[in-house]
């Protein structure tokens, strides 16, 4: 008798998580950022996901000076708190980015 119930309790539980798979995670604000820059499309989630995690990874590992990160984070904004993470992959790891001059903004 308990056995039928377990397993309908399971098939309960897997059909759940698959339906929470199609639908957005409103508590993950960075998978909402790239959902809305890629206008939910997957192949280019898929591609923001991994530009954010191989930037991610590379400051972690260099640690780039910080006018470079904030640079590179004002180069790759969409709108306000949105970041491209393509552009922002390429900024950070450019190699020919100089620091900005202070006299150059008013």
């Amino acid at each position: 008798m308990k056995l039928p119930i377990v397993g309908v309790a399971i098939a309960i539980a897997a059909a759940g998580t698959a339906v929470e798979a199609k639908t957005p995670p409103l508590r993950d604000p960075a998978f909402l950022n790239i959902g809305f820059v890629c206008q939910w499309q997957e192949r280019c989630i898929q591609n923001q996901r991994a530009a954010m995690n191989s930037a991610l990874a590379y400051v972690r590992v260099v640690d780039p000076p910080d006018w470079k990160v904030q640079l590179c984070n004002r180069n790759a904004s969409r709108g306000r708190d949105r970041v491209d993470w393509i552009g922002y992959e390429r900024c950070i790891r450019n190699p020919k980015l100089k620091k900005p001059s202070r006299h150059g903004r008013r």
